[in-house]
């Protein structure tokens, strides 16, 4: 009886034992596949670091690009700043040279009344100077009537005819060099006309007035003539026109005068032509620095169209750049989402790893 309870209690023994081994088979299996799968998660935790790493390293990476892209936009944004503060000048200076331009028309049309007034002056000069003609023409009618009268009177002026010939040869002589004097002064006006083109109508109304003049003079010329064939039919006549003949000398003298006048009147008139051509002069110069001053101004002026127009293409090449660092700033912070996403992932997994490895210690 003993031994066969011993028999039973040894085969219950390599019963618990076979047991026991197999269980120890099983957590031994168990053991390696949990180790197996440990191996696995190791590797796959160093992938993840490995990928941490590499996303950390983007990261850092993009940070810098940040940093140089914002770098680039302060810089362009002070270029920006100088562009403008370069516009702001050409534009002032724009408006100074406006006002300088406003001021030089104000000189302009200053000197254009001036040339009004001193051709109102001429017209005025011309209206003395036909006063005077009508005068003349009063004064030999006058003379005509004293003629007739005085051919009813003697023959003792012969001698005093003959000196009064001879001074009207003398003032035929002096009308000839009026006439020439009036005939260069035409062709210097003609020649006055070529250089100021305001003054062209003035000039025209003068020769016009010379040529009026000249036809005054031929005139008096055949007046004058015609008078000394009446003092030849005269010499037949009485003595008693002595006194009359004085009369009429002191009427030549005032004639002298008013010739002497006439020739005064041409040379001031001279004298204004000659200062009109000065002022002339002075227009063309001013047209022709205006005119340098215009296109020194156009050029400036298409110098800041250029530059506008190469700021204004900087501007969209910025704008381009800053909507691409806004796309890339998008794009970047999607990727650290991402990263912060796998990071919460990894951390998740590496509990999860621990928490196995705690677990199979345990059943270790």
């Amino acid at each position: 009886m003993n031994k066969g309870s011993e028999l039973d209690m040894l085969i219950m023994a390599n019963k618990k034992l076979v047991l026991q081994i197999e269980a120890n088979e099983k957590q031994a299996a168990a053991l390696a596949v949990a180790i197996e799968e440990l191996v696995i998660q190791r590797q796959e935790k160093k992938k993840r670091a490995a990928e941490l790493v590499t996303a950390n390293a983007e990261r850092v990476f993009q940070i810098e690009e940040k940093k140089k892209r914002a770098a680039e936009l302060v810089l362009a944004n002070l270029e920006r700043a100088f562009q403008n503060e370069e516009k702001e000048k050409r534009a002032a200076e724009l408006v100074l040279a406006n006002i300088e331009l406003t001021f030089q028309n104000k000189e302009k049309g200053k000197r254009s009344a001036e040339l009004l007034i001193a051709n109102i002056e001429r017209i005025f000069q011309s209206e003395e100077k036909e006063k005077r003609a009508a005068e003349l023409i009063i004064a030999n009618k006058e003379l005509a009537f004293q003629n007739k009268e005085k051919e009813k009177r003697a023959a003792k002026l012969i001698i005093a005819n003959k000196e009064l010939a001879f001074q009207n040869e003398e003032k035929e002589k002096r009308a000839a060099e009026l006439i020439i004097a009036n005939k260069d002064l035409a062709f210097q006006n003609k020649e006055k006309e070529k250089r100021a083109a305001e003054l062209v109508l003035a000039n025209k109304e003068l020769a016009f007035q010379y040529e009026e003049k000249e036809k005054r003079a031929a005139e008096l010329i055949l007046v004058n003539k015609k008078l000394a064939f009446q003092n030849k039919e005269k010499e037949k006549q009485a003595a008693d026109l002595i006194l009359a003949n004085k009369a009429l000398a002191f009427e030549h003298d005032e004639k002298e005068k008013r010739a002497a006048e006439l020739l005064i009147a041409n040379k001031e008139l001279a004298f204004q032509s000659e200062e009109k051509e000065k002022r002339a002069t002075e227009i063309i110069m001013a047209n022709k620095k205006l005119a340098f001053e215009n296109e020194a101004k156009e050029k400036r002026a298409s110098e800041l169209v250029i530059a506008n127009k190469e700021l204004a293409f900087q501007n969209k090449e910025k704008e381009k750049r800053a909507s691409e660092l806004v796309i890339a700033n998008k794009e970047l912070a999607f990727q650290n989402k991402e990263k912060e996403k796998r990071a919460s992932e990894l951390v998740i997994a590496n509990k999860e790893l621990a928490f196995q490895n705690e677990e199979k210690e345990k059943r270790a």
